[in-house]
Order: structure tokens, then C-alpha cells, then sequence
């Protein structure tokens, strides 16, 4: 038995790009950011690398969930790591993507112009909870005390 299952939360990187296939089915590419944090062995701080994560999103969600998204949007998604491989120009490439099953919503866009997510819309997606505060004990916690 084997798992393929992925989630990733980030930013994306460019706009979505929404194109349709010769049958009509909608595609949506976008491109996420997430960090890597890890501690400089040389200078002692905590210092973030960027992996970068293409994804694609299928069918009559993919148009809907266009419409809300712009580069720099912070998303969580979750779907199936799928591997591509063509030749071009006589070159072979290939890439790893993610299938996106699940997208929510982490950040609004009406500072950009563009649609609310609190605003309800016939698109089957979740929007973000309302973060509450955290204690105030919390705070006092930093990624050099958690032992992994």
C-alpha cells in the first residue's frame, strides 16, 4: 500500500494562469512558495530557503477559485504529488506538481481590488477561520525551544 498525499501552505509566487484543454475542461497553474527554516551553522541565526511548488488544479473549481487568487495570496492546499515527464526541442524535461484536491483561503485580496473572500460565492471552497489571539504565554515560545 502506498500514500500520496501532500499539503503545503505558502505563497504563491506569479498570478494563476487559467487555460482550457481541447475538450474544454478547465486547467489552473500557480506556483507556491514555502520555506524551509533552518539553522546557519556559521553565523548561529535561523535563516529561511525557498522551495518552490508547482500546482494545478482541475474542472469547474479551477475558474472559480481563479477569481481569488493573485500573486503573493497565502494559500493551504492539499491533493497528490504527480510526476510529468515530455521532450522539447529535442530535450527531455520533467516536473513534480501538486494536484490540488483542497485549497483555503489564508489571505484577502481587497486590497488589490479583486473579491472578498468572506463574500459568499458558488465557488466549493473553505475560507480561512478568524484567527484569534493567542496567550499570552504563548508567545514566549521560539523555534529554538521546540527540540525538532
Amino acid at each position: 500500500m502506498s500514500i500520496n498525499r501532500v499539503c503545503v501552505t505558502g505563497n504563491l509566487t506569479r498570478d494563476p494562469e487559467l487555460r482550457a484543454t481541447q475538450s474544454g475542461s478547465q486547467v489552473l497553474s500557480f506556483g507556491i512558495a514555502v520555506n524551509d527554516r533552518r539553522k546557519n551553522q556559521q553565523t548561529g541565526e535561523w535563516e529561511d530557503y525557498p522551495n518552490f511548488v508547482d500546482c494545478t488544479m482541475f474542472g469547474t473549481r479551477a475558474e472559480a477559485v481563479s477569481r481569488f487568487l493573485a500573486k503573493g495570496s497565502k494559500v493551504a492546499i492539499e491533493g497528490k504529488l504527480r510526476y510529468s515527464s515530455w521532450e522539447r526541442d529535442g530535450e527531455r524535461r520533467s516536473k513534480l506538481e501538486v494536484v490540488v484536491d483542497e485549497i483555503e483561503f489564508m489571505s484577502r485580496r481587497d486590497e488589490q481590488g479583486g473579491a472578498v473572500i468572506s463574500t459568499p460565492t458558488a465557488a466549493p471552497v473553505r475560507p480561512a477561520a478568524p484567527r484569534q489571539a493567542a496567550p499570552a504565554a504563548a508567545a514566549e515560545v521560539y523555534d529554538e525551544d521546540i527540540p525538532f
